[in-house]
């Protein structure tokens, strides 16, 4: 049974992935190796839940933009990382290995940051607006 880490699944919402993007994340997450490795093709990820070979891939560069899926250098075919993370771990220990040395590269700038959208402004507050009687048409 593998360990997941959960620093990141804290900020999902924040994220504003779209339904297709977390589905893709889950196929991710299903699939992957100790560390956070998947060998796996886009088309045969996006398959696993449904989505077109246009939408996996829209997906994918959605979760590759905000530093949850990363790639190789050599950007090899059939290969993602999750961001450890996100990436589950084999042992207790393995994780908080990992987690401290993700830590340590992105304060050397190493590694990516999870990142969210920034907004120019805030989205409105709801506006509370009390209820009332309606009365039924006939």
């Amino acid at each position: 049974m593998l360990i997941q880490a959960s620093a990141g699944f804290g900020m999902l919402y924040r994220l504003d992935l779209t339904k297709a993007a977390m589905e893709l994340l889950s196929a991710l997450i299903e699939r992957q190796e100790p560390g956070g490795e998947v060998n796996a093709s886009q088309a045969e990820l996006g398959a696993r839940v449904g989505l077109s070979r246009n939408s996996a891939n829209t997906a994918m560069s959605l979760l590759e933009s905000r530093n949850l899926v990363l790639r190789p250098e050599d950007r090899k075919y059939r290969t993602y990382y999750l961001h450890p993370y996100v990436a589950s771990y084999a042992s207790q220990e393995e994780l908080e290995e990992a987690i401290e040395d993700a830590a340590e590269r992105i304060e050397a700038g190493e590694l990516p940051e999870i990142t969210a959208p920034l907004y120019e402004t805030a989205p409105p507050k709801r506006q509370s607006q009390p209820l009332r009687a309606v009365r039924a048409a006939g």
